[in-house]
């Protein structure tokens, strides 16, 4: 398993912001909101900007493209916590 993020930002800014942050994983970019718009995700005008942006939310999706696990917020500043991702994981394999 290997995490993999998706954003509205131009390929550019999250390249950026991985190397910044220091992340090891990969950034997607969507600008365009094709996938987010996929998953129900997009948050109208939920930028500062006012520019639309992709709902915080996280999934597990097994070897076979099943969304096996989901957690959804409203608010940027909450995740799941490392934890509960990795017990989720534990109990598909």
């Amino acid at each position: 398993m290997r995490p993999v993020a998706i954003s509205v930002d131009a390929p550019e800014v999250s390249r950026d912001l991985v190397h910044k942050a220091g992340y090891t994983f990969l950034i997607l970019s969507d600008p365009d909101t094709t996938v987010i718009r996929q998953y129900h995700l997009l948050h109208p005008g939920g930028a500062q900007d006012q520019h639309d942006i992709a709902r915080p939310a996280e999934f597990l999706v097994d070897s076979s493209k099943m969304v096996r696990w989901t957690n959804f917020t409203e608010d940027i500043r909450v995740r799941a916590r490392a934890d509960e991702m990795l017990a989720a994981a534990q109990q598909m394999r």
